[in-house]
């Protein structure tokens, strides 16, 4: 019984002492940012048809849908051309800055904005990682995503350093940002624009909330049982956060391996056959023939895809086997990325997938990046690189707006 209970008693102070998996949340973060920003800069040019007033999935028709099904678009707050145009802009912009990790609190929130304004105003548009990007874009509001690789970390480091000098570090753009983002919210809530559903504008008005108190907290109480308090409840929800993403991976891959299953072409092993001559996903129709021509290699991707798939969720009891199945299946988006065409279906696989990855191989890719020729410029020897690799984790009572 004693047993049990320091075990229990070890996995809540574990839990709540610090956000765990930094890295992969960082990796996370990175990486659905980088590719919704891919996206939205590849589609520019046809920015008109898939998300504009007068594209084929009109304003009235989307307006009528949001109606029935409470989604949350910012586009459809007006049907002008500048009003689009501004949202678009705004949500590379958000992307562009969740990725360098500055303000992530608030970059996540202007993210998840975003990508569901995108999304819910044409739910037609996408290739199935579209799914994943609009729930993750949800998730990432909960985490601490900021920790390491990130503006915020560095910011972070340098103001305890600061202090440890003696010097008095006063953020100024926290409080100018959450006074404009309360501002914009408010005006935006009383006109009754933020759609029929509560999840959103309870979501919007909770994160300016915990803001302005994590704000007050470091400035006032930095090293009081609040801001202690304040520290524990964020740990304890991006941890809860992070396993989401976590179930939501193995959910998607168990449905998708069970589902094919059930598929006759899947279980005499043609199913990879015949998406390699639909004309809409052969990219390359040299490479799709010279795959498709040897029947053994369409029967062993064919069962290994289902075999993968359905043993995923499994193998996470074990490190090894989780390590191997999760570099095959990366392998395995990277191939339908360049095979079928779907990069940004892949790349959010993919991303999804890195949530998994060991943290000591984040650490050391983290080192390989800081060293790379391209990163380091010319002339710094080793002081650029160092700059550059992950910072520490700020510890509890580190002011972070």
């Amino acid at each position: 019984m004693n047993r049990l209970a320091l075990s229990v008693s070890r996995g809540i102070a574990r839990v709540t002492e610090s956000p765990l998996g930094p890295y992969q949340s960082a990796v996370i973060r990175i990486g659905f940012s980088a590719t919704w920003v891919l996206f939205l800069v590849r589609e520019f040019p046809h920015r008109q048809e898939l998300y504009g007033p007068d594209g084929p999935w009109s304003w009235a028709l989307a307006r009528q849908l949001t109606s029935d099904n409470e989604a949350f678009t910012a586009l459809l707050w007006s049907d002008g051309q500048f009003w689009f145009e501004v949202c678009y802009l705004l949500a590379v912009v958000s992307g562009v800055l969740l990725l360098l990790g500055w303000r992530s609190r608030t970059s996540s929130v202007l993210f998840m904005v975003g990508v569901l304004s995108m999304q819910n105003r044409s739910v037609f548009m996408g290739d199935g990682g579209d799914n994943v990007l609009h729930l993750m874009s949800i998730y990432l509001v909960f985490t601490r995503c900021g920790r390491v690789w990130s503006l915020d970390a560095r910011r972070a480091a340098r103001g305890e350093a600061a202090r440890a000098r003696g010097e008095w570090v006063h953020d100024r753009v926290g409080p100018v940002l959450w006074t404009g983002f309360g501002l914009v919210l408010g005006a935006v809530t009383l006109a009754g624009r933020l759609g029929g559903g509560w999840l959103v504008p309870v979501l919007l008005w909770t994160v300016w909330a915990a803001l302005g108190l994590w704000w007050l907290a470091g400035r006032f109480a930095a090293a009081g049982e609040f801001r202690t308090l304040l520290d524990v409840i964020a740990n304890i929800v991006h941890n809860g956060a992070l396993f989401v993403i976590m179930a939501e991976a193995c959910l998607i891959y168990a449905t998708a391996g069970w589902y094919k299953i059930q598929g006759s072409r899947w279980q005499d092993g043609t199913a990879v056959y015949y998406p390699l001559h639909l004309d809409s996903f052969s990219p390359w129709p040299a490479l799709a023939d010279l795959l498709s021509a040897n029947g053994t290699v369409v029967m062993l991707v064919t069962y290994g895809t289902v075999i993968m798939q359905v043993a995923f969720p499994f193998t996470l009891f074990n490190r090894r086997v989780k390590n191997v199945l999760l570099a095959a299946m990366m392998t395995e988006h990277v191939a339908i990325a360049v095979v079928l065409g779907l990069p940004f279906f892949s790349l959010a696989m993919i991303a999804a997938d890195a949530v998994f990855l060991p943290t000591s191989f984040l650490r050391r890719l983290g080192g390989w990046v800081a060293r790379a020729p391209l990163v380091r410029p010319r002339g710094s020897g080793g002081g650029a690189a160092r700059a550059i690799e992950p910072e520490p984790e700020p510890a509890v009572g580190v002011r972070q707006p």
